[in-house]
């Protein structure tokens, strides 16, 4: 028997509506229940909302002819739940799966899509999925192919988690498996084997003598990182591997390309057989662009720059600045523990339901 539909209250308290969306499990590739949710409770509560349904990805927008479009973005997916879900409150504390990343951001922009009817500037709503896996599943890449004027906008908002600061930009990443190979021996006779993981010490050498890059873009500072992420090799307990795999990732300043960043990558590996596995560009700053410029002074932050890679990519390559700002706290995504402060989903709430009303 399938489970009975759920009911999403948009005009409630986005706090409520936070733990609400927690309460749904929405895995990457299982978004189904929480998009058909959305799009229910958005039909009935947000009449003045045109609606498109992709996939499992939720779409609504004003045509109202404001001289602007604001374009609020989320992703309705997390990573694997981890025994946190449902929601729970402590104190001033909401914790469950995806609080943090990103479903208080989606609540946030929600709500306001539903309950703010007559905005200063046209409004887009943006909810999709596969984010959390790799880049080429994301609903944000099906959107731009078959729905691409539903993304134009003067400036688009990722909810991803920021603790209520303006992040800019976002870095590149690059993962690539590093191979070496030998010779199976029986580990009694080894010196008639070559052992390919012992052959991978090089390469842990180089990453751990690596010196990272800072650089600064209009006053965000960006800190690269070169790291083995994963290490795979061996046979069985008495056996002499013949193959190893170590996967490396790169995360780059936006100011290089992905072909810059493919060719760094190569220099400090050089002498190593490299297979590509992920790559995804960076995204520069932005914050010239005058709905930017705005938004961040509606805010009263000073802008930093996005560690990690985030959809503001993806609107950057199509010419639309993209800035990410969330409540969740970033260094809390992924975890066990993930949670976010109830003040901080009523903070995000605030600012951003003023620079939408706001002319």
């Amino acid at each position: 028997m399938s489970a009975p539909p759920v009911t999403l209250d948009l005009l409630a308290d986005p706090v409520t509506l936070t733990a609400a969306l927690v309460d749904v499990p929405s895995v990457s590739g299982d978004e189904r229940a929480l998009a058909d949710a959305v799009q229910a409770a958005l039909a009935s509560q947000a009449p003045h909302l045109e609606i498109l349904r992709s996939g499992d990805a939720v779409l609504a927008r004003t045509r109202l002819g404001r001289a602007r479009r604001v374009l609020l973005a989320g992703h309705l997916d997390t990573v694997p739940i981890a025994d946190n879900v449902p929601s729970r409150r402590e104190g001033g504390t909401l914790y469950g799966c995806g609080t943090s990343d990103m479903k208080s951001g989606v609540a946030v922009m929600t709500h306001l899509a539903a309950a703010v009817r007559e905005p200063a500037h046209d409004v887009t709503l943006v909810l999709y999925d596969c984010e959390e896996v790799e880049a080429a599943r994301n609903g944000l890449g099906r959107l731009e192919r078959e729905h691409r004027d539903w993304l134009d906008a003067d400036l688009a908002l990722l909810g991803e988690p920021t603790s209520g600061q303006v992040e800019a930009g976002c870095q590149g990443t690059l993962r690539v498996v590093v191979r070496t190979t030998g010779r199976r021996a029986h580990s009694a006779r080894s010196w008639l084997g070559e052992n390919a993981i012992h052959a991978a010490a090089p390469v842990l050498a180089r990453l751990a003598d690596y010196t990272a890059r800072d650089v600064d873009i209009d006053g965000c500072r960006y800190r690269e990182g070169l790291q083995a992420v994963r290490i795979a090799g061996g046979v069985a307990g008495n056996v002499v591997p013949d193959a190893c795999e170590v996967t490396v990732n790169f995360r780059f300043a936006p100011d290089r390309s992905l072909d810059d960043a493919r060719n760094h990558v190569a220099g400090v590996l050089d002498g190593f057989d490299l297979t590509e596995t992920d790559a995804a560009p960076g995204a520069l700053p932005g914050l010239a662009a005058p709905a930017a410029a705005d938004f961040v002074a509606a805010t009263g932050t000073t802008p930093v720059a996005k560690y990690g890679w985030t959809d503001v990519a993806r609107f950057a390559a199509l010419g639309i600045p993209a800035l990410n700002f969330g409540p969740g706290d970033p260094n809390l995504a992924h975890t066990r523990e993930e949670s976010v402060p109830v003040e901080a989903v009523t903070a995000a709430c605030d600012v951003l339901r003023g620079y939408l009303t706001r002319a």
